[in-house]
């Protein structure tokens, strides 16, 4: 495929996700299904939370970082991606400025991801850990300041790396993915990459080093503890929320490592892209069920709400 040499063009196109003819359909409602049942499952589970004051707890209220992160990131992917499955290759256009939206929100998503479930562990460990003074530390003041935390801190590290990228020339328009991302964009640059490619394997390697490490560090002292402790009902609890945390946590550890591990598989680039959509579809999809089916609270909220419109309707 021919490139135009265009320096800083504002129109770029989108190389897509190209699936065969006969079946874009059946893709393309798959993932309309999947963002559907994102949005509701995900503004469903945060509409509980803030509705029912019975989970207006710190556990909660930091879980429903998630469900915006994932509203957030696949409302960013998944109906532009869509819409070019039914152009044809040709027609994919996307502006520089859409395309680096996109990209920042993709990064995002992913960012987010970790610090969010880095103040969740961060939770787990004191109610567990510090039972008698979780009430003083987990404070409304202090799941203000760990929410900001997670969401600045991504901010800044994120919007390090897309600012490398925007101040480069660029001198070919085509982005090899089924969308924007930091990698694509400066791929279109003819000027040295070293800062960008230095400053993303560092941004990797300090965000995956301080979520494995932290998720390392405080499920060895939960476990700690739990072993010390020897009671039965403390440890079904413990190991209830934290398997839940954890596995939500694999989850997307997994995703990722599979996106990585695809990069240096070059024959494979249709399972490489797949992988990269499926980043935020599972997660998106998972992660409410996961801890809405979890929890006791969530539970007793959806009966006590449904029981009345059968009382009614009977």
């Amino acid at each position: 495929m021919m490139e135009n040499y265009t320096l800083n063009s504002h129109t770029l196109l989108l190389e897509g996700f190209s699936v065969p003819k006969q079946s874009v359909y059946p893709v393309f409602f798959f993932f309309l299904f999947s963002y559907v049942f994102i949005m509701v499952v995900n503004l469903g589970i945060t509409v509980l939370v803030f509705v029912d004051k019975n989970l207006h707890q710190p556990m909660y209220l930091l879980f429903c970082n998630l469900p915006f992160n994932d509203i957030l990131g696949n409302s960013i992917l998944l109906p532009s991606l869509m819409m070019n499955m039914l152009r044809p290759p040709s027609e994919r256009f996307i502006s520089y400025h859409e395309c680096v939206v996109q990209a920042f929100t993709t990064h995002m998503f992913g960012t987010t991801s970790h610090t969010v479930l880095m103040i969740m562990a961060f939770d787990r460990y004191v109610a567990i850990c510090n039972p008698l003074h979780y009430a003083s530390i987990m404070t409304s003041r202090m799941v203000v300041k760990l929410t900001a935390w997670a969401w600045g801190s991504a901010f800044v590290l994120v919007g390090v790396l897309l600012g490398l990228t925007v101040r480069l020339n660029r001198c070919r328009t085509l982005i090899m993915n089924p969308y924007c991302d930091n990698a694509s964009l400066f791929k279109l640059s003819c000027d040295s990459v070293l800062i960008n490619n230095v400053y993303g394997l560092t941004f990797t390697v300090v965000l995956l080093t301080s979520s494995i490490g932290s998720i390392v560090l405080t499920y060895t002292k939960i476990t700690v503890v739990c072993l010390m402790r020897k009671n039965k009902s403390l440890n079904s609890k413990a190991l209830k929320t934290c398997s839940t945390h954890l596995f939500v946590y694999l989850i997307i550890v997994f995703n990722g490592v599979s996106i990585i591990t695809l990069h240096r598989f070059p024959q494979h680039t249709f399972y490489r892209k797949l992988s990269t959509i499926l980043f935020h579809i599972i997660p998106g999809s998972l992660n409410p069920i996961i801890y809405g089916l979890q929890s006791k609270e969530m539970r007793k909220f959806l009966l006590h709400f449904l029981r009345p419109k059968k009382v009614s309707s009977s």
